[in-house]
């Protein structure tokens, strides 16, 4: 998750700092209809982080589906979960590390 950067400290993964800024794991659920089938409808799963109850994110997607993609869509479900709460997070001061 952490890597070393030029000056030998510790990064931080872009998907930790957006869980520490309120971002929580959205899992949104698409049906949607097959464009040469339209009684058929097929699933896709979509996952990324993003802020609820707003969704941006998800929001950008599924505006881009509907002006890019065949496929109209029939509903979406959302699951979302903060990985990280505020509570959850101490300090304990500085880290030392033998080779």
């Amino acid at each position: 998750m952490a890597g070393q950067g030029d000056s030998g400290q510790a990064q931080v993964s872009s998907a930790f700092a957006k869980q520490l800024s309120g971002y929580g794991l959205t899992t949104a659920e698409i049906l949607y209809r097959m464009p040469d089938h339209p009684l058929v409808l097929q699933s896709f799963l979509w996952q990324d982080y993003d802020l609820a109850p707003e969704f941006p994110t998800l929001m950008k997607f599924l505006t881009f589906w509907r002006e890019k993609l065949d496929g109209p869509l029939y509903s979406v479900r959302i699951g979302h979960s903060t990985l990280i709460k505020p509570a959850e997070i101490r300090s304990f001061g500085p880290e030392f590390r033998l080779h």
